[in-house]
């Protein structure tokens, strides 16, 4: 009788198959990091772009005198 765990095929003891969902956590983790760097990306260059335009504005302000001098 064979073990816990194994089963008898063909002459010699194989151990049973695991369950499939171990194998999609790895699919899940990688999907989970290139979404996170994705929106990271995407976020960066909104907060770049909302820097940006304040920014401007004040320079602008600034070197608006320094041409009329």
């Amino acid at each position: 009788m064979a073990r816990e765990g194994f089963h008898y095929v063909r002459g010699h003891y194989r151990r049973n198959p695991r369950p499939r969902v171990k194998k999609t956590s790895g699919w899940l983790v990688a999907a989970l990091l290139v979404g996170g760097l994705w929106l990271w990306g995407h976020s960066g260059d909104s907060g770049a772009a909302n820097t940006g335009s304040t920014t401007p504005g004040s320079t602008a302000s600034a070197s608006a005198p320094a041409a009329g001098r």
